[in-house]
């Protein structure tokens, strides 16, 4: 940190706060967008294996719908981290 511009313990604090809070949501988004994404690209394979190539457009729609949750859900994660941490 530049000389002169010190922090207070005050606004050292509230980033310690913010951040933490911050990778905290971050960490569950994240966590939540995984499990969608890999439920259902699962129910999609499975759906397809059972189905054969009748099934194929709905199976390989809902993985593609999953795996876009778990995209945005992982924007949204390191969105929040980065606002967390004053950036």
């Amino acid at each position: 940190m530049p000389i002169g511009q010190e922090e207070s313990g005050v606004t050292s604090g509230v980033k310690f706060v913010t951040s933490t809070v911050g990778n905290t949501v971050g960490g569950l988004t994240n966590t939540v967008g995984g499990v969608v994404g890999a439920v259902g690209r699962g129910v999609g394979e499975t759906l397809e294996g059972a189905t054969g190539s009748a099934g194929r457009p709905v199976a390989r729609g809902l993985a593609d719908a999953t795996t876009s949750v778990e995209d945005g859900a992982n924007k949204i994660a390191n969105g929040v981290k980065r606002a967390g941490e004053g950036r």
